[in-house]
C-alpha cells in the first residue's frame, strides 16, 4: 500500500479545485484561472512568498460555498447582487479546519468592495490583501471570452476593470494590472490550456505533505462541499465512512487501513460535483438521459482520485462502490475477486447507509427490511454474502454509530443554513452598492 503520507496539501487542493467547476463547462477551471491571475498580480504587487501561497491557495478555493448551477451562473454576472452569500458559506465551511483556518478570512472577503480604502477593513478586521487580489483576479476572468482571441479582449478587459478603480478594486492593484496587461504571457498564461503544468513551474504550491489526520480533515472537508448541495444527501457520505470504517474493522483491517476507509467513505462521491444540485433533487423518475449522468459521477470520482499520486488503494475503494459481484455494476464491470475487499466493503456500506437513513421524502428502512433488501442483494450476487453477515451480526451497532454521525454532520449543516439565512441582507450591511 502507498503511504498517505507522501500527499502534498498543495497537489490535493490544485486537484479538487478543478472539480468546482466540474458542473458547468463554461467555468471549466474557472477557480484555477483566477489562482494564475491572482498570483501573476499578486508577485507583481509584491508580496511575501507566503502570502502569495495563501492568496494562491484561497484563490482555488475561493467559491467553495457555491453549491448550485443557478449559483454559479448568478456568480458569473459581472455585477454582482449580495455575493456574500456564498463567500460567507465557504468561510463557514473552512474556518474549523485546522489545514485551511489562514485561508479561510481570504475567502469569506474575495468580494469585499474597495470602497475609496473603506475595504481595507471590515469592522475591526484587517482584510488579507489576498482578498482583494482574488477579486479583482476573479473579476478579469468573468470578463474573459473563452472562444475569442484573448488579446483582442485585453483592452476593453482593462478599460471595465478601471472604471470600478477605488470603488470596486483597490487602484494601486488596478494598476499593477494595468501592467501586466502590456505583457502578452500574462493573457496567453490566464487561458493556457495545460494549467497544471503551468502551476506546478511555479513556486506557490505548499511543500507541506499531509499526515492521516490532516488528510483526513480534507476529505471530511470535501464530503461536506459534495453533500451539502443537496438536503436529501446533505449527510450521506459521513454515514457511508462511519460504517465503512466500522465494516473495515470487522473484517480484520489494520488501523491504518479503517483510516483509509474512512476517507475513502468521505471522497466516495466527489464526482458528483460534476451532477447539477437541480438533477440531484429532481422529483419523481429519472429520464434515461438523467440517469446516464448520474452514472457519470462515479467516473469522474475514479478520474478525479487516479491524477493524485498516492491515493491509489483509497480511489480503488472509493470508486468502485457500484460495481458488483456479478460484473453488472458500473462504470467498469469488474466482477467478483477482480473487486477488492475494500471496494465490496464500501459498496455495502454505501447500500447500508442509503437505505438505513432518513431522507427528507421518506424514513430510513428498519432493522428487518434493511437485511431483507441486503439479503436479496447478496442472493443475486450484486453484493458480497460475508460483508452482509457481517451487517448482519453488528446491525445495532453499525445503525447506531451512523445515526449519531449523522446526527453531528446534521447539525453542521443547519448551521450553514442558519448562516446563508443570516447573510442574505449582508451586501447593505458591510457594503452600499
Amino acid at each position: 500500500m502507498l503511504s498517505i503520507m507522501k500527499v502534498k496539501l498543495g497537489v490535493l487542493l490544485t486537484t479538487f479545485s478543478k472539480t468546482l467547476d466540474f458542473v458547468d463547462k463554461t467555468l471549466a477551471n474557472h477557480h484555477l484561472r483566477v489562482a494564475v491571475i491572482a498570483d501573476d498580480i499578486a508577485k507583481a504587487y509584491g508580496l511575501s512568498l507566503q502570502a502569495r501561497r495563501d492568496t494562491f491557495i484561497a484563490a482555488t478555493l475561493h467559491d467553495i460555498g457555491v453549491f448550485s448551477l443557478r449559483e454559479k451562473h448568478k456568480i458569473a454576472e459581472y455585477d454582482l447582487k449580495n455575493p456574500f452569500k456564498h463567500t460567507e458559506k465557504g468561510y463557514s465551511l473552512m474556518k474549523d479546519f485546522a489545514v485551511l483556518n489562514n485561508i479561510a478570512p481570504i475567502v469569506r472577503y474575495h468580494h469585499n468592495r474597495w470602497d475609496e480604502g473603506r475595504g481595507r477593513y471590515c469592522g475591526q478586521e484587517e482584510v488579507h490583501p489576498g482578498a482583494h487580489i482574488i477579486h479583482l483576479a476573479d473579476r478579469i476572468e468573468i470578463l474573459l471570452t473563452k472562444n475569442e482571441e484573448v488579446l483582442k479582449q485585453k483592452d476593453t478587459i482593462l478599460k471595465t476593470i478601471r472604471s470600478r478603480s477605488n470603488i470596486l478594486f483597490d487602484p494601486r492593484l488596478v494598476e499593477v494590472f494595468a501592467d501586466l496587461s502590456e505583457k502578452e504571457c500574462f493573457w496567453f498564461d490566464a487561458t493556457y490550456a495545460e494549467l497544471d503544468e503551468l502551476i506546478y513551474n511555479r513556486d506557490v504550491l505548499p511543500e507541506k505533505e499531509l499526515n492521516i489526520d490532516e488528510f483526513e480533515e480534507i476529505a471530511r472537508l470535501f464530503s461536506h462541499i459534495i453533500d451539502f448541495r443537496s438536503e436529501f444527501t446533505a449527510v450521506h457520505s459521513a454515514g457511508v465512512s462511519a460504517v465503512a470504517r466500522a465494516l473495515s474493522r470487522f473484517a480484520g483491517f489494520s488501523s491504518l487501513e479503517c483510516r483509509l476507509m474512512a476517507i475513502a467513505g468521505h471522497l466516495h462521491d466527489i464526482g458528483k460535483l460534476a451532477v447539477p444540485t437541480e438533477l440531484l433533487e429532481r422529483p419523481g423518475r429519472l429520464t434515461d438521459e438523467e440517469c446516464n449522468v448520474m452514472k457519470s459521477h462515479i467516473y469522474f470520482s475514479y478520474r478525479i482520485l487516479e491524477s493524485i499520486k498516492g491515493l491509489e488503494t483509497i480511489n480503488m475503494w472509493a470508486s468502485f462502490h457500484h460495481e458488483r459481484m456479478d460484473g453488472k455494476g458500473y462504470p467498469f464491470h469488474f466482477k467478483g475477486d477482480s473487486l477488492p475487499l475494500g471496494s465490496r466493503i464500501m459498496a455495502v456500506a454505501d447500500v447500508f447507509t442509503a437505505i438505513s437513513e432518513d431522507r427528507p421524502y421518506r424514513k430510513g428502512m428498519d432493522r428487518e427490511t434493511a437485511l431483507s433488501l441486503l439479503d436479496s442483494l447478496g442472493a443475486k450476487n450484486a453484493l458480497d454474502k460475508e460483508i452482509i453477515k457481517i451487517v448482519s451480526t453488528n446491525f445495532k451497532y453499525l445503525n447506531e454509530l451512523r445515526h449519531d454521525v449523522q446526527t453531528m454532520v446534521k447539525e453542521e449543516y443547519e448551521r450553514l443554513k442558519t448562516d446563508e439565512r443570516l447573510t442574505e441582507d449582508l451586501s447593505s450591511t458591510l457594503q452600499s452598492v
